[in-house]
């Protein structure tokens, strides 16, 4: 493994107080619907100037310790082609990341269930990516809850073995990777159920990376608060929902790592944040907590985009207003006071 602690100072930085990571790592159907929703052409063309506003807003590396790409992203150049798009998140302080999971597939056995593919030749890519400047890696399982008892034994099994396997290269490769094993919201089951099947998704995990020697100060645990399905009956509180995801944590999550970055997972951007506000607000937890938001960092900032350059500036203003609002919800102050402050 090539110097543990320099992995180890680049996942610390990754945590850095105060901050959070920005996921813009949309495969291109992903961000081809979000275009789509708007009216936007999903062109290459489209998705640089579109991440180029992200990456140009003005003070954001003060509240985003990284950012996530998509292989595309990594390659390309400014508009004016002064520099890389990589060169605007350095010149911010912000650490270049770089998914590297190629997504889903049915899982051998089991069709309705989801593996995850990318191991083939992932050594060489990994090389390359950082030749480009990236410093750590991502990637994603997608484990389901259904009413016929999935996620199965031999989905978690096969999902938590590729996770290992993709640290333990990233890591031979001098890149601290980020393990995400993400439980979807889709389903009517309970937070008891989520809880449940939270514990043994991150146990699997854990063994796994164990028994591949992953050295757990060199990485940082991306994973969703635990949360009952998006169609459940009833109703629970934020603060449920924050004591539910703590026990899930200290049942399973070794001391040793890091930093524990949530995903938002599909929750409207405000929900998000004062969840975050409430897991963050204890101090008496191992890691560092913080956040890894996709969609409940850029949602606000796409739509006045729209893919129309005069809305730069309005857009940016919105990403930076999100951003802060999560930087303080890392720290546990944030308040509505702050959300409806002016970006």
């Amino acid at each position: 493994m090539k110097n543990v602690s320099g992995l180890a100072a680049t996942a610390q930085a990754l945590v850095a107080p105060g901050k959070g990571i920005l996921a813009a790592d949309e495969s291109f159907p992903t961000i081809g619907k979000r275009f789509a929703a708007l009216g936007v052409a999903a062109t290459a063309e489209n998705r640089r100037a579109y991440r180029e506003v992200l990456f140009r807003t003005a003070a954001l590396g003060e509240s985003i310790s990284g950012a996530i790409l998509f292989d595309e992203t990594l390659r390309q150049r400014t508009g004016s082609g002064d520099a890389t798009l990589t060169e605007l998140l350095v010149r911010q302080g912000i650490i270049p990341g770089i998914k590297v999971d190629t997504g889903t597939g049915p899982l051998p056995g089991s069709p309705h269930e989801k593996i995850t593919g990318g191991l083939e030749a992932l050594p060489v890519r990994l090389t390359a990516y950082a030749a480009l400047g990236a410093r750590f890696t991502k990637w994603r399982a997608v484990l389901a809850i259904t009413p016929d008892g999935q996620p199965s034994r031999a989905c978690l099994d096969a999902n938590a073995a590729a996770l290992a396997d993709f640290a333990a290269f990233s890591q031979a490769a001098g890149l601290v990777p980020i393990v995400e094993p993400e439980v979807l919201l889709a389903g009517r089951h309970s937070l008891a159920r989520s809880e449940d099947v939270a514990v043994a998704v991150l146990d699997a995990v854990f063994r796994a990376l164990a028994a591949k020697q992953v050295s757990l100060p060199g990485l940082l645990l991306k994973t969703g608060m635990v949360l009952p399905g998006a169609e459940a009956p009833g109703s629970v509180t934020t603060a449920d929902i924050a004591a539910a995801t703590w026990r899930v944590l200290r049942r399973t999550v070794p001391a040793a790592v890091p930093g524990i970055v949530f995903l938002s997972g599909g929750q409207p951007e405000i929900a998000a944040t004062e969840r975050l506000n409430a897991l963050c607000a204890t101090h008496d937890l191992p890691w560092t907590l913080s956040f890894s938001f996709g969609r409940a960092l850029q949602d606000t900032a796409l739509k006045t985009w729209r893919g129309e350059a005069a809305n730069t500036a309005a857009a940016q203003a919105a990403l930076l207003h999100r951003a802060r609002c999560n930087a303080l919800a890392v720290q546990g102050k944030y308040s509505a006071a702050a959300e409806s402050a002016a970006a």
